[in-house]
């Protein structure tokens, strides 16, 4: 999956706030059980990317992650022993009798549906937020960090160098070999060495006295708070469920799923939710 650019309210908002709400969706994901309102927000997450034009990209990733699902459906339902409708009896030499039961089979197809939605949320953010300005956001939080973590991978193959180079060294002498702690010690005062030095080229290449530029100040917009707003809402719907203690399915010893008024609004809300945000596209070129 790569970045697509299009015209659509997702694509023209700031690029932390787009990753934040495919973040929130997934997250939304995670927390619910309940098989009618999985299938609901994995509705919304397609008709979302469609609603981006990125309908294709995330549909064929979709299409994608259904082995994976179907795989985790059957894992958990050889592993798992709960549940009290026995569709299979066998015996493997080394794993011994297991059974396979109805309720660990639909409760693995549960998790697989689950996977596949954040699988989905997950492909329209690469396909709708730019990884450009995301990292452009984060730039000044993980510069030195960034710096850094290069200089460190740079200097590993380094010092590994000088470690063969001074074992080899002691090898070419008479007597007896020194010690391993000696030469681990030689190659620690080597790479202080390095570093005073690496820290000095540095110094006067500009890195120590290089200020900052100032963040450039860029007025949030309907369509960010449109987004926000919308993952703020979700998050907080998710979290409303899990308080009021309500999950509508239970999966052992027997599974069982409301299905009835409660349920419905509750799937319509969270695809109201997630489409919501789409409906304004004032200030998007056609």
């Amino acid at each position: 999956m790569i970045h697509r650019r299009r015209s659509s309210p997702l694509h023209v908002v700031r690029a932390t706030v787009g990753a934040a709400w495919c973040l929130a969706v997934a997250g939304v994901a995670l927390t619910l059980e309940h098989p009618l309102l999985l299938m609901a927000l994995l509705g919304a997450v397609l008709l979302a990317a469609r609603a981006a034009r990125v309908g294709r990209e995330v549909e064929l990733a979709s299409a994608w992650a259904v082995p994976f699902a179907l795989m985790i459906a059957a894992i958990n339902a050889l592993v798992t022993r709960e549940g009290l409708t026995v569709l299979v009896q066998a015996e493997l030499p080394l794993l011994g009798a297991f059974d396979v039961t109805l309720e660990a089979t639909v409760y693995g197809l549960l998790l697989g549906l689950r996977a596949v939605v954040v699988i989905a949320a997950f492909a329209l953010y690469s396909a709708a937020v730019d990884p450009d300005q995301l990292l452009r956001a984060f730039r000044r939080l993980g510069a030195r960090s960034g710096l850094t973590a290069a200089l460190a991978t740079r200097m590993i193959p380094v010092l590994a160098g000088d470690a063969r180079r001074l074992h080899d060294a002691q090898r070419s002498r008479a007597g007896a070999p020194a010690p391993r702690a000696a030469v681990a010690r030689a190659v620690a005062v080597n790479a202080l060495d390095r570093a005073a030095d690496l820290a000095a080229t540095l110094e006067v290449r500009g890195y120590a006295g290089a200020r900052r530029l100032p963040a450039a100040s860029r007025p949030w917009s309907r369509h960010d708070l449109a987004f926000a707003g919308s993952a703020l809402a979700l998050v907080s719907a998710a979290a409303a469920i899990h308080l009021a203690g309500w999950h509508g399915f239970a999966a052992y010893p027997r599974t069982l799923a409301s299905v009835g008024a409660r349920e419905l609004l509750l799937a319509a809300g969270l695809v109201a939710l997630v489409l919501l945000p789409f409906a304004d596209r004032r200030g998007i070129a056609r």
